[in-house]
């Protein structure tokens, strides 16, 4: 897998949000034009994009700011977590304690509880900027 694309309208905070994880900024440019629109089936497209790797170098993500056409949103902002399509991103991480403490201070907020599953792995789910659900895994030794 190359990306998952997650499209925003407050770019800066989502991106903030992903540093916060320890995400690192691959880059950011502008795109538009006949190619672009013929892609992905919209006209007079104008976008920002943002990539970020994941802390562990094997992944990214794709932020992408729609100008023109606007986003749109067909739902609520805050959909259940049993809503039908792609849900949450899972990461795992080390100290989920100190992970969670730190991105609750930056305004996003637990979905559920902090859980231990068995003996293997403590777990959360936050919602941070624009209803995006991060899972966070630490796996017990």
């Amino acid at each position: 897998m190359d990306n998952v694309l997650i499209v925003v309208d407050d770019l800066e905070a989502v991106k903030a949000f992903f540093l916060e994880l320890g995400f690192e900024l691959e880059g950011e440019t502008t795109v538009g034009g006949s190619t672009v629109d013929r892609l992905i089936g919209l006209q007079n497209v104008r976008a920002t994009l943002v990539l970020m790797r994941t802390p562990d170098g094997h992944g990214r993500i794709e932020l992408d700011k729609f100008h023109t056409p606007g986003a749109i949103r067909t739902g609520p902002e805050k959909v259940p977590v049993n809503e039908l399509g792609i849900r949450r991103i899972m990461l795992a991480v080390d100290r989920i304690d100190e992970v969670v403490a730190r991105l609750l201070a930056h305004g996003a907020e637990l979905v559920g509880e902090v859980v231990q599953y068995e003996s293997m792995y403590r777990l959360a789910y936050l919602r941070g900027p624009e209803g995006i659900i991060v899972g966070l895994s630490e796996q017990l030794k």
